[in-house]
């Protein structure tokens, strides 16, 4: 990995409570002026461009388009949802490969991630307890401690625990960090295992609400603070791995009858809980059950999402997140999970995949979504460990036998947002002239505007950049990815 690619760029670090989503006083307006400088940083395929810096341009007047030229339009005197950052999850499996690595490979592992040369994590997810990515499945009571006498968080004191305060010490920005459970000890859901399903048995509803705040409570006394949680991991879907069902209904009433009182009781009712946290094929009948029930609606921040329904009609179902956001306007949206399945170890740099976090990132944002959090940050050489073999791509793999890390397309391409787009900045309005580029913009709280702007066509591209009254003209490679900040 070359860092000499990787341009650091001085944005604004504001503090904020990391209890609190992170809000920052963002100009409502801005003048444009011709001697605006717009840097330009571009990963293409095909070249060695990987977040470099190219040639840098400026403002002119802008005059009216033709209909044969391509354009984005930007309005910065438009402005939407406020944005919280962007990450990915320390699983045990990412700290299992982590612990093999030398010293030099592990800083690098982190700074690549977090440090200011890198690009500039501000979300960060874990489990509570296992998930499939680890080598076994466990825990935190002894199996059938309903009134959790015997709960401990100390196995993750070994390597999760240590890894996740690394990242938050060397984040530029406070690291929002939040949890999510794959699923209720077995126990709770009368079985002999937490894999395949099932579903939480009502006389364990206050245990598992208890076992939540356990676990915050825990990791807060390691000096963790924890911004939020999400209620299941994936509550439709009986998996072959740690998974547990919940109708929208169930769902509904566990979190307003159990989860949110019991927050409230032990002193964690600041925490912000995150409904869903599947997929957007049938984000609109969780949200419309949940929060159009009152009740409920006042203990829940939000509705998370993952990428995962392309058997549903395709990765397109950006309206699902539209009509949520138009219904629910005080409600937000997080993607909460997202990676690249069918890991095959000699196609670490498919571009393709690069390119399905683009355009999902872009389209997602401008849904109105405020944070987006990729899966594990770190993979070995087989795609895990998972301990039911569902093997999959990270941004950076690690190659435990050489002691290698070998970055894929999908790192630089979250980069493009990541690196540059800073905890509270706004979405400003942006379009393009053709259905085949995509673009969005945000205005940070500097002052500095960000727009990315992605090609994942066959042939360079001329453009035109306009704002307000200005303009400015660009080329982007084919298969490319630029980030325009001015």
């Amino acid at each position: 990995m070359n860092f000499k690619n990787l341009i650091a760029i001085g944005l604004l670090a504001v503090a904020c409570s990391p209890q609190k989503t992170c809000e920052k006083e963002v100009p409502a307006n801005i003048e444009w002026s011709h001697k605006s400088n717009i840097s330009v940083y571009e990963t293409s395929a095909n070249t060695d461009h990987r977040l470099s810096a190219t040639p840098s341009t400026s403002f002119g007047k802008a005059i009216q388009p033709l209909e044969t030229e391509l354009a984005v339009f930007v309005n910065p005197s438009k402005q939407f949802q406020t944005f919280i950052g962007i990450g990915g999850a320390i699983t045990d499996a990412v700290t299992e490969v982590f612990d093999q690595l030398s010293a030099p490979k592990q800083k690098e592992l982190m700074d690549a991630y977090y440090g200011p040369n890198g690009i500039d994590y501000t979300l960060l997810r874990t489990t509570i307890h296992s998930s499939d990515f680890g080598s076994e499945s466990y825990t935190y009571i002894e199996e059938g401690d309903k009134d959790l006498k015997t709960f401990s968080i100390d196995r993750d004191k070994k390597l999760r625990i240590p890894m996740i305060k690394e990242a938050m010490r060397l984040a530029s920005d406070s690291l929002l960090f939040y949890v999510s459970p794959w699923s209720p000890p077995a126990f709770m859901k009368g079985r002999e295992n937490m894999l395949r399903g099932g579903s939480l048995l009502p006389e364990f509803y206050q245990s598992w609400a208890s076992y939540y705040a356990k676990f915050i409570k825990a990791y807060e006394a390691e000096g963790m603070p924890i911004w939020g949680l999400t209620i299941q991991n994936e509550p439709m879907a009986v998996q072959t791995w740690e998974s547990c069902v919940y109708t929208a209904e169930e769902e509904r009433d566990f979190l307003k009858k159990y989860l949110g009182p019991t927050l409230e009781k032990e002193g964690l009712g600041d925490k912000n809980i995150v409904v869903w946290d599947h997929n957007r094929d049938l984000i609109t009948q969780r949200a419309n059950t949940i929060f159009g029930d009152p009740e409920a609606a006042k203990y829940a921040w939000g509705i998370g999402f993952h990428w995962y329904e392309r058997w549903a009609g395709g990765e397109s179902m950006w309206d699902n997140l539209k009509n949520v956001k138009e219904s629910y306007p005080d409600k937000e949206l997080l993607f909460t999970e997202g990676c690249i399945e069918s890991f095959d170890v000699t196609e670490y740099q498919r571009w393709s995949n690069g390119e399905r976090y683009g355009k999902s990132m872009i389209n997602d944002f401008n849904a109105g979504t405020v944070g987006w959090t990729d899966w594990n940050i770190l993979l070995d050489h087989t795609g895990g460990p998972n301990h039911v073999g569902n093997f999959c791509f990270a941004p950076i793999h690690a190659d435990t036998r050489t002691d290698e890390l070998i970055y894929t397309p999908s790192y630089y391409y979250i980069g493009h947002f990541s690196k540059f787009i800073r905890s509270g900045a706004k979405r400003v309005s942006t379009s393009c002239s053709r259905s085949y580029f995509h673009s969005t913009s945000f205005l940070n709280a500097d002052g500095s505007m960000v727009t990315v702007v992605m090609n994942d066509t066959d042939e360079a591209i001329n453009y035109k950049l306009i704002v307000d009254e200005l303009e400015t003209k660009l080329e982007i490679a084919a298969h490319g990815i630029q980030t325009l900040v001015y």
